[in-house]
Parts: C-alpha cells; structure tokens; sequence
C-alpha cells in the first residue's frame, strides 16, 4: 500500500505537494518514503532500488525542498544551490524536464541544463552568467568539470552548494568518469548533502562513496516475486519489478534475426525496445528491420549519434507505438512511457547491465515483459543471472512468435543489390565478435564454442570478412555467395560514381606503374601468384650478380659452375683417400683423368 505524501516528517511545502499532486502520484513508493525523511534531516543517503522505483522524485522532492528553505546562509541570486549529475544526455534531459514541474511553483529557483554533444562549454557559461536566481545545475560529468576547469567565476559561485545527486552513480564509474567526478568533487564544498541513487551497488561504489559522503546512511529497496505474500516459506528478493515477466528464448545463431522479424510482426501495436551489443549493429539491424517489415515507427539511437541522439529520444517517447533499436546508452534511468517489450537481442557485456535494461518496462508497478535471445552455448546464462543478479527468467513458448524461413535468404538478395548493406553487415559482424570476445563473463561466452560460419549466415554475409579472430578456425555452416561481392554497386548513384571514378584512377596508377617498369604495389588479393613468384626468382638473380660484382671489385677470382664441381670431386677423392677407402696410386691416377 503506498503511503501518503503528507504523512512525511518534516512535512513538505504546499508548492511541492501541488506538482505532486498535478503529476498524478497518489502516493509514495519505498524509495521514496525511506530517502526524502532522510535529505530533509541532513543525512548523507546511499540508495539501491530496482529500475522503475520512483528514484527521480526521491532525490528531486528533497532537493527543492532544501533549497527553498535554506536561510542561514541564505543562497543569493548568483549561487549554485544544487548539482544532479546524470551519465548520459537523455537521463539527464529526463531529470531536467521533471524538475521543471517543481520550478514552476517555485519562482525563486532556476535549472540549467549543461550536457556533451550539445553545443558547446562557452554556450553554457555565457548562460550561466545571464542565469538570475539560485540555481539547479543538471549535468553529465564531462561538460561539468569542463565548466568548472575553464571558469573561475563558476567555481566560486559552486561553493554555496547544499546539494549534490549521482544519479546512477555505478553508471558512472562504468563509462570511465570516476577520474572526472574525483575532479568535480574537488570543486564542491564539504558541508553539503549527497546522495547517490543505482538499482545496482558496485565494489568500484565504496571508493566515491568514502570520498564523496559523510556517515552515509544505506537504503536498500528490493522486490519480492507476488508468490512469496501467499507461502509462509522465505522466497529471495528480486532486483527487477514483481510485475515484470522475465524469458528467454535459445535461437541457433543462423535463426536469430528470422526469430526476431517474426516476433515483431506480431506486435507491430505495441512499443518495444531492442539492445545490442555495438553501435554497428544497431546501424545494421535497424537497416535490415526497415527493409523487411517496412513500419514508419523503426528508430535507432546509439553513442556515437551526436545531434540526432535527442531528437530519436524525444520522438519515441512520444509515440503510443514503434520499435527502438539501441544500445546500452538507453539502458539506465531513462523513462519511455508504455513500453510493452524489452528485448535483448545481444546479451550485455556484464550481468548488471541486463537488469537495467529490463527496468525500462514495467516501471512505477505496470505491468512489462523482457525477452533475452540466447545462442545453443549461453543456455547456462539463465541459472548465472537467477544466481548472480537475483533475476529470474521463465523460457518463452509463444507460438505465434516462430521465426521466418525466407529471412536469411530476402537479406543475402538484399545485400547483393546495394554495396552499403553489405559494409554495414561486415562492420556489424565484426564489431560483435569482438565484442563477444571481450564479454565478462568468458566460460559461458566462449569465442571458441561459437559457430561463426551459422552466425555470418544469420547475419546475411555473402562472404566471409578477414579478421585476426577468423585465423586458423574451420568455418562451418556458412555457404559463400556465388557472385562477385567486390563488384555489388551503391544503390546511391552518387556512392556509385564515387566508387567507379576511385577504381578508375587505382586502375590507371597500376597500369602507369607497369608500363615505367617500376614495381606496382603488392596488394593481397590483387596479385596473381605466378606473377609473384617472377619477381622473386628476379630479386634473387638481382642479389647474386650484385654480389659477383663486389667480389670481383675486391680482387678475388669468382669460380664458374665447371670450377666448382671440379672442386667438389677432388675434395670428395681426398676424404675418401683419408679413409683409406682407395689407395695414394689411385688418387692419383684419378685426378690425373680429371
């Protein structure tokens, strides 16, 4: 039963309960009743609660709470009051827009939003130096230390700071920041309040959390399965939301994308989220899933989109329906309303990741569904997470999700029509093996017990790419395309030409270099071996007259081929004369014949 908002001690103000309550949030979830109490009463709070938990309004309550009674000292119109720090833009950006709901009732705060990939640092400061009233900061950690190492001016208005949020802080630590939150916390006064907000507590967590908190005091929320209200026997409790449906699915690797087509034809009215494991793939797949299904609502987000990035963001947020295509740049915080489906297509690279991903549904006590695609060899992936992660799953026996047949088959002919697919999949089938390689967790996700050559055929390859992995291993299973792939056009006609004028001019230069006699340029897979094998023969020829020439130079006699042999059977009688095998007569008398 959720607890009202008025029953918190000390009691918030009639602003912030209006936005609550404008918000729709009847009443508090555990999260949210056990940390507000403790901010408010100046406790340091360290906080680890399932995805979907309500953390945002946990911190966010608090924080303008703290804010707007702060009398002594009060905070003057030019000061920093508070800092949320967020490791991506689109978390950020989420926090950003929910704080505006609280501000609006406020009049004396200001927020700022200050995040990489948009704009630049000297944008954000001339806007904080425009900026009149205590202000929020919300910030990834990159574009914040930015601001602070370039501004002095920002760096003493910090110093007033009552505030500070990590919002997925082991995030944090996981994409390389801890070096820059070390350096952020370095600018921030010691008397202040912080909290640190993860659905998962790491080992690398304690060092930030001595570093950064005084005394904290730790609060764990966890779920238990609907099962254990109705047995008397202790069940364990879960770290992903009672009202998830967690399965799996286990597709050989030349099936996988078939499965996955026919699982997303039969709900094209319903909104789901798709991960994989590289940037590349998403590229791909999202090309791939376009062709095939021809839907209006395919998008794809990833890192290393820069502009687009939140434009993808907000535009699928918005839609009642669609399929997102990701990586784990969307795998924490962020909250899409209405997502029926997570689907892990890959598995991620370490075990905390997949319980993230799976929070993007199911969230505030809604109901949602994740789907996890396994290889024959990961099968022993589900028991780890059960064990590990305290996730379990359920094996997926929907019938209407069987996979198509033709699938492979329609991208192959794809591919051989437009030279762009067939990069897009070389690089994508790359970037997963080596990803593969490097997962965590190596006794269930071998390189070795992979069966590549189903796996370029599930990828719609037309031919096997070069790769140091590939080296020395039996392909098995792939059938090569029986065409020319070096020959596939861009279906871009300006690709195309571009493509066709490069050919051209390397053609040309080999044909110059041949007619000036000067060596071409030994290219694998260009060179016969026949004529290979001439130049050699030559460089050697080139060698020995090179060193006749310097023996002759030096004033020794050079012995011909006659010589030689003459030599060699004189020395040959002499051992056997030493041997006693002829007598001193007959060697001589042999010689003398010679």
């Amino acid at each position: 039963m959720a607890v009202p908002w008025n029953t918190i001690r000390p009691s918030l103000s009639a602003p912030v309960l209006q936005t609550i309550e404008k918000l729709g949030f009847r009443g508090m979830t555990p999260v949210q009743s056990a940390c507000i109490p403790l901010l408010l009463s100046h406790k340091d709070v360290v906080a680890e609660a399932v995805t979907g938990s309500g953390k945002t309004l946990a911190f966010l309550v608090p924080l303008v709470e703290i804010l707007t009674r702060q009398c002594d000292p009060p905070l003057k119109p030019t000061d920093i009051g508070a800092v949320v720090i967020s490791p991506t833009r689109e978390l950020a950006t989420q926090t950003h827009e929910v704080l505006q709901d609280f501000l609006a009732e406020t009049p004396s705060l200001k927020s700022l939003l200050t995040v990489g990939g948009v704009g630049d640092a000297s944008t954000d400061l001339a806007s904080l130096r425009r900026q009149r009233g205590a202000l929020v900061l919300v910030a990834t950690p990159g574009r914040l230390e930015d601001i602070l190492t370039k501004s002095s001016l920002v760096a003493t208005r910090i110093k007033a700071l009552q505030v500070l949020v990590l919002d997925e802080a082991d995030r944090l630590l996981d994409l390389g920041f801890e070096t820059c939150v070390n350096a952020i916390l370095g600018f921030l006064p010691k008397q202040r309040r912080t909290g640190l907000f993860s659905a998962t507590q790491t080992s690398e967590m304690e060092s930030l959390i001595r570093a950064g908190l005084r005394n904290p005091v730790r609060v764990q929320v966890r779920e238990k399965s609907a099962a254990s209200s109705s047995s008397s026997l202790p069940v364990a409790p879960r770290s992903t939301p009672a009202s998830l449906r967690n399965f799996y699915r286990v597709c050989d690797a030349d099936e996988k994308f078939s499965y996955l087509v026919g699982f997303l034809r039969k709900r094209t009215r319903e909104k789901v989220m798709i991960f994989f494991s590289t940037c590349a793939c998403v590229d791909y797949f999202s090309t791939l899933l376009n062709s095939v299904l021809k839907l209006d609502n395919i998008l794809a987000i990833h890192g290393k989109m820069k502009s687009r990035r939140m434009r993808i963001f907000s535009e699928f947020r918005r839609n009642q329906t669609g399929i997102l295509l990701c990586t784990d740049v969307m795998g924490r915080g962020v909250d899409i309303p209405g997502v029926n489906w997570v689907v892990q297509y890959d598995p991620p690279s370490n075990a905390s990741a997949f319980v993230h991903r799976c929070g993007r549904t199911a969230r505030i006590g809604n109901q949602g569904n994740a789907l996890l695609l396994l290889h024959l060899n990961e099968e022993t992936y589900v028991e780890f997470l059960s064990i590990n992660q305290k996730a379990p799953l359920e094996r997926f026996s929907d019938a209407s999700s069987v996979g198509e047949d033709c699938i492979t088959a329609r991208v192959r002919t794809l591919a051989s029509r437009d030279r762009a697919l067939v990069e897009k999949g070389v690089r994508a089938f790359v970037s997963f093996v080596q990803s593969y390689a490097k997962h965590e967790c190596q006794l269930i996700f071998s390189l070795k017990e992979l069966d590549l050559g189903r796996l370029a055929m599930g990828f719609g390859l037309l031919k096997m790419p070069r790769m140091p992995e590939l080296k020395g291993r039996a392909i098995e299973g792939f059938v090569e395309a029986d065409l020319d792939v070096e020959a596939i056009p861009f279906k871009d006609k300006i690709r195309e030409k571009q493509r066709i004028e490069k050919k051209r001019k390397r053609d040309e230069d080999e044909e110059g270099a041949i007619v000036k006699g000067k060596r071409r340029k030994v290219t694998s897979g260009t060179t016969p071996w026949s004529e290979k094998k001439k130049r050699k023969a030559a460089r050697a020829k080139r060698i020995e007259k090179k060193e006749t020439k310097q023996v002759k130079k030096a004033g020794h006699h050079v012995f011909g081929d006659k010589e030689l042999a003459d030599l060699s059977k004189e020395a040959r009688l002499l051992k056997k004369l030493k041997s006693k095998k002829i007598t001193q007569e007959q060697f001589e008398n042999l010689i003398r014949d010679e």
